[in-house]
């Protein structure tokens, strides 16, 4: 890998293949990688705030899931607080 020379003095080149400033020697290709793979994920999570879309570990034709699965959630958690709030009505009324 051929690399062009910035400022010899310091030790700088550029990359060609990545187009980024760097030291001799080193490069940062496995680190853009991995910053890609995470821009994927981040991605991911903020379209999960939506709930519409499909996610990177989800089956296919699963769009939409996210919203039945909060009204479900919500139902429950409803229910449970409205069953305890009844609860110490009764208990007060005694």
């Amino acid at each position: 890998m051929a690399y062009i020379q910035v400022l010899p003095e310091y030790g700088l080149v550029v990359d060609p293949m990545v187009g980024i400033v760097t030291t001799a020697g080193v490069s940062y290709t496995p680190v853009l990688e991995q910053v890609a793979e995470l821009e994927k994920i981040t991605d991911d999570l903020v379209g999960m705030l939506s709930g519409e879309g499909n996610f990177l570990a989800s089956f296919p034709n699963r769009e939409g899931v996210l919203n039945v699965a909060g009204g479900v959630t919500a139902f429950w958690y409803g229910m449970a607080i409205g069953l305890l709030v009844a609860g110490v009505i009764v208990l007060g009324l005694l």
